[in-house]
């Protein structure tokens, strides 16, 4: 089965995508991954990328759709595919039907992880992490059981991401409607868009995108 998971940063996209790699083995093509990846191994698709990235310009579709290429043949033909991150553009998605094609493979599923935005700032803006073991919490929802004191690790360091601020979650919001308002048509035309509520308790979200994969 191949999918593409959609949603704004904070969704809960890379946590859902996690747990369908480890209860179904499916693997996640996540566009970013493979291209720092292919860079890092200096493989031939990963030295035109750094070519045109150090150049300051923007990796072309046509590199993208290499490095999709690449992971596909790599992949046996039982592995499903998730999608994060790609296709951004009608022309995309038009390139990644070519790909699943050429490798015996279709889209089956468009699933986009909805989002209240003011409920998404409050998300994301109040996280913070343990600084020394990497133990996430919340200023609303998760604090640590003794004030100033790591639950795992006993360490009284924490961090934030520097991102992590209201006026960044608007900007992100507002490009993520922009890239993918084009494609949606496109995958509703054929009917095969679900939508989720992002800002339900992971358990529950898990369970809905169970639902729609086995329906």
């Amino acid at each position: 089965m191949n999918i593409i998971l959609l949603g704004p940063p904070g969704a809960g996209k890379g946590t859902q995508a996690n747990l369908l790699v480890e209860h179904r083995g499916m693997r996640q093509l996540s566009t970013g991954d493979m291209l720092r990846a292919a860079v890092k191994a200096e493989t031939p698709v990963g030295l035109q990328a750094k070519a045109v990235m150090e150049r300051g310009e923007l990796v072309s579709d046509e590199i993208v759709s290499a490095l999709i290429d690449a992971e596909l043949s790599a992949m046996g033909k039982g592995t499903g595919a998730i999608f994060d991150g790609y296709p951004r553009t009608e022309a995309q998605a038009v390139s990644l039907d070519e790909l699943l094609a050429k490798h015996g493979r279709s889209l089956k599923h468009v699933v986009e992880l909805g989002v209240d935005e003011d409920a998404l700032v409050e998300r994301i803006v109040g996280r913070f992490t343990c600084a020394n073991c990497g133990e996430g919490y919340h200023d609303s929802f998760k604090q640590t059981k003794v004030a100033g004191t790591c639950d795992k690790c006993g360490s009284s360091e924490f961090k934030r991401r520097p991102d992590d601020n209201e006026e960044t979650v608007r900007t992100r919001m507002a490009e993520y409607r922009a890239k993918t308002a084009p494609i949606l048509p496109y995958y509703e035309a054929r009917g095969i868009v679900s939508r989720v509520d992002g800002m339900a308790a992971i358990d529950d979200v898990t369970a809905a995108i169970e639902n729609i994969l086995r329906g």
